[in-house]
């Protein structure tokens, strides 16, 4: 019998969460589902955990390679996937058990290419929900799913920049369910981190949102997304983040105009550049090995940098509150000394308010 759901799940070096996560997969009130189990090369005891459920389950299929990083571990799963649609799952994250029960009788009877629940924040001593400020359900359909999904995606605009911190928020794979013929006829892939640093995630939901006819948000909290207090924060700074991003800008650039989408779309592409440059420099304080002098370096020639420079002409700092309009101001005017030490500040409150 053919699978109503293939739930796809990259794996490296998780054997501390694992279980968790596949158990809650396999303990869904949808029976009908295969988990295609991608081992992406792990060095602890991954693997052998993996198999051990692989023999216990028949829905269960795990797929072992060489490390290639996340975008090539989902990627390989999606050669693999026999459902009518598809579903992620981070390893060290969990699912409520009905979530894709709710997902799969929303596509069905909304006819929906893509369903979107929202989420919530673990943080081990305490949780979070992800609060999107949505009705119950919401349905786009046709042109509707390119103005308030894809090109929310792309970027904000007006009242939309107000909250930087949620600039991505609604670019999460794992969050959604898809159709599988929409990803799968139309060859829709992942793009190697290696590429653009961050957000593959939001750059394969910008090429799904284009083919969707319709997309429906249940404003649901179904899913577990694990922010462990202990990982240490300064463990993911990205040394080239500055010119990946450069590379996810140009691929955005370039789907807007191959797509001839309007001048809105390339205004809010715009307003990321400029909301992105928060994440750079976090990003540059997040290097332990370097003294301020060297990051305010650093931090100089992202502002000087020639695509954000341009951004930052076309950005309203009206719609901002007061401390991000001060901060994005500093920003706009490449005012570093003042930058670096409200990027010192946010970076304190990011830690102590999560």
């Amino acid at each position: 019998m053919k699978p109503k759901v293939s739930i796809i799940v990259p794996i490296y070096n998780v054997d501390k969460y694992l279980r968790r996560c596949l158990d809650s997969i396999l303990n869904q009130s949808i029976k009908e589902i295969e988990v295609i189990a991608v081992n992406d090369g792990s060095t602890d005891r991954s693997y052998e955990i993996l198999l051990d459920y692989q023999k216990s389950d028949p829905r269960f299929k795990v797929i072992n390679k060489k490390n290639g990083g996340v975008s090539a571990a989902r990627n390989t799963g999606l050669k693999q996937v026999t459902g009518e649609y598809i579903g992620f799952v981070d390893p060290d994250d969990w699912i409520d058990k009905h979530m894709y029960e709710e997902l799969y009788k929303t596509a069905q009877v909304e006819e929906a290419d893509v369903v979107m629940c929202s989420y919530i924040r673990e943080f081990g001593s305490h949780s979070k929900k992800k609060q999107f400020h949505m009705p119950e359900q919401v349905k786009f359909t046709g042109e509707e799913v390119h103005k308030k999904v894809l090109r929310r995606l792309i970027g904000p605009l007006g009242e939309e920049v107000r909250n930087p911190e949620l600039l991505d928020a609604w670019g999460t794979v794992w969050s959604k369910l898809y159709n599988a013929n929409l990803i799968l006829d139309n060859k829709i892939v992942f793009t190697d981190l290696q590429e653009i640093g961050t957000n593959e995630d939001s750059l394969f939901n910008i090429e799904v949102m284009y083919f969707t006819q319709n997309f429906v948000y249940i404003n649901k909290y179904l899913y577990h997304y694990w922010r462990d207090n202990s990982t240490s924060l300064t463990s993911n700074y990205k040394p080239n983040l500055l010119s990946q991003w450069e590379c996810l800008f140009n691929k955005l650039s370039t789907f807007i105009e191959k797509n001839e989408l309007d001048n809105t779309y390339s205004q809010a592409l715009s307003n990321r550049i400029c909301l992105n440059t928060l994440g750079l420099g976090l990003n540059e304080l997040f290097e332990q090995n370097q003294q301020a002098s060297i990051k305010v370096k650093k931090i100089k020639r992202i502002l000087q940098h020639q695509q954000i420079r341009s951004s930052f002409t076309n950005l309203d700092l009206s719609q901002f509150p007061f401390v991000w309009k001060v901060f994005y101001f500093f920003a706009k005017s490449r005012f570093v000394a003042g930058y670096y030490c409200l990027l010192v500040a946010i970076n304190i409150l990011r830690k102590t308010l999560r």
